[in-house]
């Protein structure tokens, strides 16, 4: 006789389930994918960064100076979307 687990046919509708929430909850909100782009954007505008400085920074340095050039560009584009389209936010 063949002995069936409880655990082993729960397991995986527990985890369909789990992913479905995480699909929709991924729909509703926009932010984490946001920042998830910008951190991978970082990752490829960074060592242009360090090339354009010749050395004279650290790695990490220019990953900062690179991250902040982008959080100084999403707010300009923030605050010129805030002030010519009031009605939406």
């Amino acid at each position: 006789m063949k002995r069936f687990h409880v655990h082993t046919s729960v397991l995986p509708v527990q985890i369909a389930e789990e992913m479905t929430e995480i699909w929709l909850e991924w729909r509703r909100q926009k932010l984490p994918l946001y920042l998830f782009l910008g951190l991978c954007f970082n990752l490829v505008l960074a060592p242009a960064v360090f090339a354009a400085t010749g050395g004279e920074m650290s790695r990490s340095q220019t990953y900062w100076l690179s991250a902040l050039g982008l959080v100084t560009i999403a707010l300009a584009v923030y605050l010129f979307f805030v002030m010519f389209v009031p009605e939406k936010f």
